[in-house]
Order: C-alpha cells, then structure tokens, then sequence
C-alpha cells in the first residue's frame, strides 16, 4: 500500500521509535500527528519533519485529555488513517523488591492507556470502514525477561488485547499489527523504573548498542506495507527468542474464520 496522503497519529512520538516512525512516515508522504507529554520536544521533532505535521501533547492516563486529543485527531485532515500505541515506559527491578505501585504505574501507561486510546478511536475508524492499527509492544511482550515482570505482564497484555481485536475487527477493513522490538537503541533503560519507582538513570550496553531506531522504523514500515500482522523487530539472539514464540499466521486466520461465521453474533444472542 501507499502512505502518501494518509494520517498516522503516533502516541510517545518525541523520542525513540515513536520519532523514528514519525520520520520515515513523513519520508513516504504521509501526515504525521505527534503526541506526548513534552510539547517542546514534540514540536522539535514536528520541526524535522518535510510533511503537514499536528502535535496533539497529553499525559495517555487523562482520560478527558486524551478523548479531546482523538476528537482533535479525528477531525484533522481525513481523519486517522494509521494508529500507533507507542507510549510506555519500562523496567529494573527484581520483583521481590518491586513497590505495587510500581506495577501499576507500568500496567496503566502502558496497557490501560492504550486500550482507552484505542477504544476512543475505533468508532471513528469503524465507522470509515478502513484504518491500521499498530500496538508496540516487544519481544518482552512474547518471552518472560527477568528484572521486568511489570513490563512483561504490561506488553503480553497488549499482545492479548491487540489479537483479541484483530479477530473481532477481521471483516472490517482495519487491519492490527502486533511489533516485538528488541533491543533498539534508545532511552528506554535510562527512563525505565527501578524497584521503588524512581527512574534508573543509567543505560544497558545491550540497549546502547541495539538497532538504531531509524533501522527499526523502516523494518516495521516495509512489514506494516506487507500486512504483516506480527511484526517482529530484532537481531540475534532476541530475534529466535521472538520467532520461537511467534504466533502463527494459521491461528490469526482460524479466528478471523469464527468471525466471519457468526461467532460473535452467536455469542451476542446467547447474552
């Protein structure tokens, strides 16, 4: 498929992949909606960009902020042609030692929240009858890694939800796209939560020396422009972990079929 002309509205798009996917987007001629906490730093990545640009910043846990923000995103050009659910942030901690609050806090940014952001803009692309949906979540969110059982619990969550609405969605023209990123070099170790909640400070060599995001962008456009459902993003080691635990494309397409054949009618008229 073409880009040119269409809409992604990207959520943790001032820095990491979210920037990057905003980049190579506008690199194909799409519209590109940048959304985060900082406005200064999404208008600096708005500023780099050689597209139609709409900076919509908002905290993912306002919910009033965010419903404004969609009806914002909505109404803006065509409307939202692509989604992304990037916003997040991860962990460092032995679960032992881990603060509850700390799980929380990483359940709501980075599961709760996308849900809603998603919820709130599916009539709008329903009722198009055409959209992407893409859900970032990482190889975390296939393979249990020690030191991030939030995170883990946060991005296998997603994977839950994302599949779950691929099915429900399968005959209506919106595709789902579930990404495993491995270790992609960006801030992501540095802003990640230790166990008391506090932000670590300090990066992983594994991380530092990821793929670049640039890199990481492109692998997940070129496989977005495929329709590719389950899109994993890794080298090495991680990239086995992930195609060990990858879901096959068979499975995707045996819950499509009980869509297509009434399942959720019939499960409607049980209620």
């Amino acid at each position: 498929m073409s880009f040119e002309g269409k809409t992604a509205w990207i959520t943790g798009a001032s820095s990491g992949i979210g920037a990057a996917l905003a980049g190579e987007w506008a690199r194909r001629g799409a519209n590109i909606i940048l959304s985060g906490r900082d406005e200064s730093r999404l208008s600096a990545v708005a500023d780099r960009l050689e597209t139609e640009t709409k900076t919509l910043p908002f905290d993912v846990r306002d919910d009033e902020a965010m419903r404004q923000a969609t009806e914002e995103a909505a109404s803006w050009k065509d409307g939202v042609n692509i989604f992304v659910a990037n916003a997040g942030i991860s962990q460092r901690s032995p679960a032992v030692d881990t603060d509850m609050q700390v799980y929380r806090d990483i359940i709501d940014i980075d599961l709760t929240a996308q849900i809603a952001a998603t919820q709130a803009l599916l009539p709008h692309m329903t009722q198009r009858g055409s959209g992407k949906l893409l859900f970032i979540s990482s190889i975390a969110g296939k393979v249990g890694v020690p030191m991030r059982t939030a995170y883990c619990a946060a991005k296998h969550g997603m994977i839950g939800y994302a599949d779950a609405l691929r099915g429900e969605l399968s005959q209506s023209g919106i595709d789902v796209h579930v990404i495993c990123p491995g270790s992609v070099a960006t801030d992501v170790s540095r802003n990640a939560l230790s166990a008391d909640g506090t932000p670590r400070g300090r990066s992983d060599k594994v991380i530092d020396n990821g793929i670049r995001p640039d890199d990481a962008a492109k692998r997940i456009i070129d496989a977005v422009e495929l329709n590719q459902r389950e899109i994993i993003v890794a080298d090495g080691m991680e990239e086995a972990m992930g195609e060990m635990r990858r879901t096959p494309d068979q499975l995707f397409d045996q819950v499509a079929g009980m869509v297509a054949a009434g399942y959720m009618e019939k499960m409607q008229a049980e209620d």
